[in-house]
């Protein structure tokens, strides 16, 4: 699953790299994630330039990392990897107290799959970690896809469909913000994730439906996880999508297991949230 940015080879034991300056919050997360997810593999940096190394050396299927470190920002060690390998996927999760007002700003999304909010606790955080380096079973979840090529849609939705998640197919931004409109009336949310290309049919874009879910419904990004399909490779471009609130992109052509490892993540997160507020 995982790739290291040198070799671009998978390991067969799960690897998780743990980023923080404090010994005490690594190893309190490397004890729980052990417990939790038995037979990974934990490596620990304290800084920037500790994780940039391991990052070169070695194959790593989820990275966690803090917002401060003794010798940079946390979301250095991010850009690193995103710069260093854009076209290979490797999760980072930021585990912080401190995200709130940066997620305000707009400082998080562009190199980080998710933040963490450590008042969660380690015992959520092992908990989807575990789930995404050892996935069991199928998935449940409903997808809002927005897709206007019937081709592309019907092989995606089969992919989908194929992990158990439940697909509503649409092929406009305005047909999609109609099914959200129509819930929010019932009292729902309407989806659990919405899936959508950039390029669709009608005068919106899915960068303009990511921007329509996140400023006039309110959603967040825990509370509706965006995914954008997107065959622009402009690092500007890309950026912009994910400033505009979407959680993640995909790009095209799609591979079935990257956008399958990126939707149940967000899933994962998202439930995980949903629950915790309501109890």
């Amino acid at each position: 699953m995982g790739s290291s940015i040198g070799s671009g080879v998978a390991s067969a034991t799960p690897r998780i790299l743990i980023v923080d300056g404090s010994k005490v919050v690594r190893q309190l997360i490397a004890r729980v994630v052990a417990a939790e997810v038995p037979g990974v593999e934990i490596v620990e940096a304290t800084t920037g330039a500790e994780a940039q190394s391991e990052l070169q050396r070695g194959v790593f299927d989820f990275v966690t990392v803090a917002l401060r470190l003794p010798d940079m920002d946390g979301l250095d060690v991010a850009r690193f990897v995103r710069e260093s390998a854009p076209q290979i996927y490797m999760p980072i999760v930021v585990v912080s107290g401190d995200v709130e007002q940066r997620l305000h700003r707009r400082e998080l999304g562009e190199f980080v799959t998710d933040y963490f909010d450590k008042s969660l606790g380690f015992g959520a955080l092992a908990e989807f970690i575990r789930g995404y380096v050892r996935p069991e079973g199928g998935a449940e979840g409903e997808v809002l896809y927005v897709e206007d090529s019937r081709v592309v849609a019907l092989a995606t939705r089969r992919m989908m469909e194929k992990y158990g998640l439940t697909v509503h197919h649409v092929i406009s931004a305005e047909d999609a913000l109609q099914h959200l409109r129509q819930a929010r009336e019932r009292g729902e949310v309407g989806a659990d994730v919405v899936l959508t290309d950039v390029s669709l049919k009608g005068e919106l874009t899915g960068g303009d439906l990511v921007e329509r879910i996140r400023n006039d419904f309110g959603y967040g990004k825990g509370q509706l996880p965006t995914l954008v399909m997107t065959g622009d490779e402009n690092p500007a471009n890309q950026a912009a999508l994910l400033r505009a609130g979407a959680n993640d992109l995909v790009e095209k052509p799609v591979e079935e297991k990257l956008l399958i490892t990126k939707l149940l993540f967000q899933l994962r997160v998202a439930l995980h949230l949903r629950a915790r507020a309501a109890h």
